[in-house]
């Protein structure tokens, strides 16, 4: 039978005390995992390196080894045990003995080499997420632990197998739902985001564990868990494939820096040190980005139709031979006529080269065709000699004539700054209106004088790769994607052309002028056609009452779109107030920093200076987005902008006309106030002066 055990009073010692024995092994385990940690740092390789770069290598692997060991004293080491009916592998054959193991964030072995924590990547830690009474996959009993801060304090038992099964009540369809499972979800949070890896579904963890080879689109709804779902399949596949990743570099992609920062410390608590993380700004930063586009500016910009006009932009340097390339060597001259170079010019255009590698191709061509007439006059020229012509300065005048030197910066420069050359290079692509829309009021002299955008810079880096290919990773999840423009797919696409990626976003809150309008068309424009989309509906952050009101809004933003489906217990609490100024914003977060746990207080962003002054001369202390909360700073003062990605235990949402009037068109507007109404974990506080958008009421 199932069972929840608390820890109401002092445990015994004693054999038949199960809470006892299970806090014997939490100590011997950690005490095993410092062992582990301190043979990590007592490796002594001054007798196994043949020279210094290998010592220094061999040094930075053994240290990010050491950090990977750190014992986490407020995270539990395990959550979880599967006792299985037959050992794993077994043949199922009567006498087989079954095996206990514990499930946590990494592997842990005593100094036999025997494990006394399983990683929860490994095979044989699957059915802790994927057993079922219906399917229980062998495993007799489940049982998920309770921690106050480091310290274990209670267990819940789930028999699968045997009479003794029974399914706990509380969720749809009979499936379980564990007390301590809700308790874990709905648990409060002060810092960044933490790891789910003691509360992964069945749903998620086919997503999590889908295979290196392929892609995965995650479309869910506030609170589903996308973004936990993809950085545990990062640490997944670090896991399966850690030889291969380690060669190829791993990427995670987020929409700004309070973002990555708000998720940096999730991976680490798995054990996983090496994964880098970046914006879509920081991977194509060419240029310095001083300026700002206007929207219908960005638009085009962003549309893929760019891609092909600076390619016709960059192959239009290409010229065609008038006259012949004459190579003297000693007394002799060799002459490779117009119509034979015009052939090799043409050769490698068809290829489809790169524009870079093309020109450095080209010279090699031509020595060819010279070496060619030597062997014809009975010389006998090698590599060196041709190597030799290839350098010529004949053939080096023609290559810069024919395949001339390209930066992309400056063809960027003059597509955005020459009327006349954007026009021939955007004929048939776009119109009069557009290309207008994007030429430069007053151009810029020179690269370094040009106030770039970051659709400039985008524009840059891609022609960068079609000058030289951008260096592909092997895996890349890109976060929040509904955001990007058709071009900042292709930036990021370019970064896996070789690996995989995991996409994560919802349609619905998507506040770009050029959001996504679906994922098979981001997918296209991604490089990932066959990406396999997935979407996650069951909302396991925000409370029904909340979620249910902010979905009101799916009909004007996203149509079609499932909406998210709350399987918390707690209901939470949600409330809408007449405000009569800021004084009533401060009483609220005064209010909601009487509970445990953090508050944002969120506000369109103009309003966001009159706030802080406000909390100033109330004396409550705050912090903005991407700085750490602390037990006596729980408040984060968020502008609209910037609340995407993140959750608070308590949201206080000032204005949501403001936070709609802020954004250029209504259904932005509304997709911006879909965001803010779902940063919620535990309760939601709407404050207003001037009426709710008609959408709400």
């Amino acid at each position: 039978m199932s069972a929840s055990t608390p820890l109401d009073e002092p445990a015994s010692t004693h054999d038949d005390d199960p809470l006892a024995r299970e806090r014997s092994h939490l100590a011997a385990s950690r005490s095993a995992l410092r062992a582990m940690r301190e043979d990590a740092e007592a490796l002594d390789i001054s007798d196994v390196t043949a020279n210094w770069v290998n010592a220094a290598v061999l040094q930075r692997q053994i240290e990010e080894r050491v950090r990977a060991l750190a014992d986490l004293s407020d995270t539990p080491l395990f959550f979880g045990r599967l006792d299985y009916l037959h050992a794993p592998g077994a043949d199922g054959a009567e006498g087989a003995r079954g095996e206990q193991f514990y499930i946590g964030r990494r592997h842990v072995h005593d100094a036999d080499g025997d494990p006394m924590v399983i990683d929860w990547r490994a095979p044989v830690s699957q059915p802790f997420y994927r057993a079922s009474r219906k399917d229980p996959l062998d495993v007799g009993l489940r049982r998920r632990f309770g921690y106050t801060g480091g310290d274990l304090t209670a267990y819940e038992d789930e028999h699968l197998s045997g009479p003794a099964a029974v399914t706990l009540s509380g969720s749809a369809g009979g499936a379980t739902t564990s007390k301590l499972l809700q308790q874990e979800i709905e648990r409060p949070r002060v810092g960044p985001m933490r790891d789910i890896v003691a509360t992964i579904q069945p749903e998620q963890d086919e997503i999590v564990r889908s295979g290196l080879s392929g892609s995965v689109c995650v479309q869910g709804g506030p609170g589903t868990g996308k973004t936990a779902v993809g950085l545990h399949r990062v640490a997944y596949l670090l896991y399966a494939h850690r030889e291969r990743l380690a060669r190829t570099g791993t990427l995670v992609v987020g929409p700004n820096r309070s973002f990555l920062h708000y998720i940096e410390q999730v991976l680490p608590a798995l054990g996983e040190l090496t994964v880098a993380q970046a914006t879509v700004d920081d991977l194509v930063a060419h240029v310095e980005v001083r300026g700002e586009d206007e929207a219908a500016a960005a638009v085009v910009k962003g549309d893929a139709r760019m891609a092909e006009v600076l390619r016709r932009a960059l192959y239009s340097h290409v010229a065609m031979p008038t006259e012949p390339v004459v190579v003297v060597r000693g007394s002799r001259r060799w002459r490779v006529p117009a119509y034979e170079l015009e052939e090799l010019v043409r050769q490698l255009l068809d290829r489809d080269m790169r524009y870079g590698a093309a020109r450095e191709a080209l010279p090699q061509r031509i020595a060819h065709a010279v070496l060619v007439q030597m062997e014809r006059a009975g010389e006998a020229p090698d590599d060196r000699v041709q190597d030799a012509v290839a350098r010529n300065a004949a053939v080096k005048a023609a290559v810069k004539t024919l395949w001339p030197a390209v930066e992309p910066a400056k063809l960027v420069l003059r597509l955005l700054s020459d009327p006349e050359f954007l026009a021939e290079h955007a004929e048939g692509l776009l119109d009069e209106r557009e290309q207008k829309t994007i030429l430069w009021a007053k151009p810029a002299r020179s690269v370094k004088s040009a106030t770039w955008s970051s659709a400039d810079a985008v524009l840059i880096d891609e022609a960068a790769d079609l000058v030289r290919r951008t260096h592909s990773l092997g895996h890349v999840v890109l976060d929040e994607a509904q955001d990007l423009s058709p071009m900042q797919y292709r930036a990021v696409g370019r970064r896996c052309t070789t690996g995989s990626a995991t996409v994560l976003g919802d349609l619905a809150q998507g506040t770009t002028p050029w959001a996504t309008r679906g994922w098979e068309e981001a997918l296209l424009h991604l490089g990932k056609p066959d990406a396999v989309i997935e979407e996650l509906t069951a909302g396991f952050r925000v409370p029904a009452d909340v979620i249910t009101y902010a979905s009101r809004l799916l009909p004007h933003i996203a149509p079609g779109l499932t909406p998210v489906a709350s399987i918390r217990e707690n209901p939470g609490f949600f409330e809408v107030r007449p405000s009569e100024g800021t004084d009533d914003v401060v009483a609220a977060c005064r209010e909601l920093l009487g509970n445990e746990g953090s508050v944002g207080l969120i506000a369109a962003d103009a309003r966001v200076p009159e706030l802080a002054r406000a909390l100033t001369a109330a004396g409550i202390t705050y912090v903005a987005p991407g700085e750490e909360t602390t037990p006596t700073t729980r408040l984060t003062l968020v502008p609209a902008s910037l609340a995407k990605g993140l959750e608070y235990d308590y949201v206080l949402l000032d204005e949501p006309r403001a936070v709609v009037d802020a954004e250029p068109d209504e259904r932005t507007g509304l997709r911006r106030l879909y965001v803010t109404l779902t940063r919620a974990v535990s309760g939601l506080v709407m404050t207003h002066r001037t009426p709710l958008p008609a959408q709400l009421t």
